[in-house]
């Protein structure tokens, strides 16, 4: 199977943009951005070319900084190593931070089998203030039918797990759709909710998945 999960919010309770406009000082602007798109009241592509507008400009060493700190939540990296051990394909499908993403998996000695992330530009040692990469115009549920095809999987053999506006198309088209304490415009969407992972490794064995 395919396991797909979202990061921040879901692998992880860090928000990637917040963390980098506190070493900015702007944190409070990209939060109330970063809620507005989570809900579904601004896209997904405005939200982050706002919230890396904002950014322009941070040095390189406060960029690194903030992805220092961004971890995965606990049991995360558990429930990856489960999912891996039991032959199955784990994703993660993230319209955040490929320097993020590595560096959390990095300090929890955790590995997943694709990452399909986004990125910050820099020039000149400091941050451009544009952000590039598949999941700005791109959605997941394209990148999740792509990664499906890739591996010879029908869809009907994927989870996907998220919780917020932009993990809508995959968690529409996943053969299991899992809210991890998704906002109050996701859920409806979601065939089952976790607040936990232990409840998602409860969930993912019901089903037979683990």
């Amino acid at each position: 199977m395919l396991i797909a999960f979202d990061f921040d919010g879901t692998l992880s309770d860090s928000e990637m943009t917040v963390l980098l406009g506190e070493e900015a000082g702007v944190a409070d602007e990209i939060d109330e951005i970063t809620e507005r798109a989570m809900n579904d009241q601004l896209s997904y592509a405005e939200s982050l070319y706002a919230r890396a507008e904002l950014l322009d400009g941070l040095k390189e060493a406060r960029v690194e900084a903030a992805f220092d700190r961004v971890a995965l939540r606990p049991g995360s990296a558990a429930v990856i190593e489960a999912l891996s051990d039991a032959g199955h394909h784990v994703a993660i499908l993230t319209g955040g931070f490929d320097r993020g993403v590595e560096k959390a998996l990095d300090a929890a000695e955790a590995s997943v089998d694709t990452i399909v992330a986004n990125r910050l530009p820099i020039r000149n040692g400091k941050l451009t203030g544009n952000a590039e990469g598949p999941l700005i115009e791109g959605t997941k549920d394209d990148a999740l039918a792509e990664l499906a095809e890739e591996l010879g999987v029908s869809m009907d053999d994927t989870v996907a797990i998220g919780d917020g506006a932009n993990d809508l198309p995959m968690l529409e088209v996943a053969g299991l759709a899992v809210g991890y304490e998704p906002k109050p415009a996701v859920e409806p969407h979601c065939d089952v909710v976790v607040a936990s992972m232990a409840e998602l490794r409860d969930v993912l064995e019901a089903e037979a998945i683990l």
